[in-house]
């Protein structure tokens, strides 16, 4: 019910709020005009940290294994254990395992999720870990956005209905991140089945600087009317050299090409950092 959406809403904004203005002293002597993205190197599997100008940080999916904890510790200051949010696109291992050790190590400030469980036990030990640090847990749904401070803003676009029941790709959680004229579109494992859903909603909706391609650069996503309406200047690869699953596609490959991206991997570049100040974008 609409209400219910709307509540939904408050609470976000509310405890990400409560949770940022805790920090908002400690960090207001940092404070740039720069938003850093970094698409971790945590091998077949994803892992993506944003950092905002004024400090403030969320962390999505976490790898397969314990190897997000030395990237966090490349990219954060020594000692520094805050995360303001994380968020987990869908339950699949390669996506959630590293969150477990994150979620004992750090001190996170809410978890979002779909709603949709896996037939693996991982999701099930991720949640008594969130539940064991008393971490408030939130449903991603279209709509709720999240506030980061100096003008950054992360808008969750997909899913906009209960995905309990769906399969764990399809209800992965789609989320465009936007600081001034430049924005991110990060994708955990959405299918074509998902990016059919969200072009039917509107160009602009979509349209961003950088995707996250999805699933690894399986030929299950990137659709090129997809590629098209997003129409990328650069699209990240997230996945592991040598994989079993022959990642990224070729099928793929040639789509992003087809439409002008410049394809990068974590595979050849390691740890991608994007920077911008909202109107020219760096990476390295």
């Amino acid at each position: 019910m609409e209400w219910r959406s709307r509540w939904r809403e408050t609470v976000v904004t509310i405890l990400i709020f409560a949770n940022f203005s805790v920090w908002s002293l400690v960090f207001a002597n940092k404070e740039s005009d720069l938003l850093s993205v970094y698409f971790l190197d945590v091998g077949q599997g994803d892992s993506i940290f944003i950092e905002s100008p004024n400090g403030n940080r969320v962390l999505i999916d976490g790898g397969p294994d314990k190897k997000v904890l030395s990237e966090l510790g490349k990219v954060l200051p020594f000692g520094d254990k805050r995360i303001d949010v994380v968020l987990a696109t869908h339950p699949d291992s390669d996506h959630i395992m590293g969150l477990i050790e994150v979620f004992k190590r750090y001190d996170i400030g809410a978890f979002i999720e779909p709603g949709v469980e896996s037939d693996n036990l991982v999701d099930d030990a991720l949640r008594l870990s969130v539940d064991e640090e008393k971490v408030p847990k939130i449903l991603a749904r279209r709509g709720m956005t999240l506030d980061l401070g100096s003008g950054v803003v992360l808008t969750i676009l997909f899913p906009n209905q209960d995905v309990s029941n769906w399969e764990t790709n399809d209800a992965s959680v789609v989320a465009k991140l936007v600081y001034g004229n430049k924005s991110f579109l990060l994708t955990g494992d959405s299918t074509k089945n998902s990016e059919y859903k969200m072009i039917a909603w509107g160009e602009n909706v979509l349209d961003s600087d950088v995707l996250q391609v999805g699933h690894h650069g399986s030929q299950t996503s990137t659709s090129f009317l997809y590629a098209k309406v997003v129409s990328p200047e650069y699209a990240v690869v997230s996945a592991g050299k040598n994989n079993r699953y022959g990642h990224p596609h070729k099928d793929t490959l040639d789509t992003l090409n087809k439409v002008g991206s410049k394809v990068i991997s974590t595979i050849e570049m390691g740890t991608i950092k994007f920077e911008t100040d909202g109107e020219t974008l760096w990476v390295n």
